[in-house]
C-alpha cells in the first residue's frame, strides 16, 4: 500500500487561463493529495502522455480532466486517440467543458469518456463543481495506479 502515499496524478488539458486557476485552487483545498498538470491543447496532451520533449520526465496521469475546445487539437480528437490507445485507455477522463451541447454529450459519451460535466459560470458553483470531480473520482472510485 506504500503506493499510496504518493499523490493522485491529475492532467488537466485547459486552455483558459481562468478556468485553470479556479481548478487548481479548488484541487488545493480538497482532501486528497494530489498533483496537478496542466497542458493547454491536445497536442501538448499527446506528447505529455508520450512523456516527449519537454515532458520527458512527467508521470502518468491517474485521472484527465479534459476540455473539449482547445486549440489545435480538440479535445474530442484527443478522446478518440486516448481511448483507441492501448497504452492510456485505462485512464479515467472525464471531460469538463462550457458546451451543453447533446451533440457534444453523445459524442463524448461515444468515444469512451468516463463522465461529462458541464463547467458552471457561477465562481463558487465551479469550485464545487471541481471539488464534487474530486470527492467522487479520487475518494469513492478506486482508480488504476500506473507507475512512473
Amino acid at each position: 500500500m506504500a503506493d499510496r502515499a504518493r499523490p493522485i496524478e491529475i492532467l488537466l488539458v485547459e486552455d483558459n487561463a481562468g478556468d485553470v486557476v479556479l481548478t487548481q485552487e479548488a484541487l488545493r483545498e480538497g482532501k486528497i493529495r494530489n498533483h496537478l498538470s496542466v497542458v493547454p491543447d491536445g497536442v501538448a496532451a499527446l506528447a505529455f502522455l508520450h512523456r516527449e520533449g519537454a515532458y520527458a520526465d512527467v508521470p502518468t496521469p491517474d485521472l484527465i480532466l479534459l476540455d473539449l475546445n482547445l486549440p489545435r487539437m480538440d479535445g474530442r480528437e484527443l478522446l478518440s486517440a486516448i481511448k483507441t490507445d492501448e497504452q492510456f485507455r485505462h485512464i479515467p477522463v472525464v471531460v469538463l467543458t462550457t458546451s451543453k451541447a447533446e451533440q457534444d454529450v453523445l459524442m463524448s459519451y461515444h468515444l469512451h469518456a468516463n463522465c461529462y460535466i458541464t463547467k458552471p459560470v457561477d465562481l463558487d458553483q465551479f469550485i464545487s463543481v471541481v471539488q464534487s470531480i474530486e470527492d467522487f473520482w479520487l475518494t469513492v472510485v478506486t482508480l488504476p495506479r500506473t507507475r512512473g
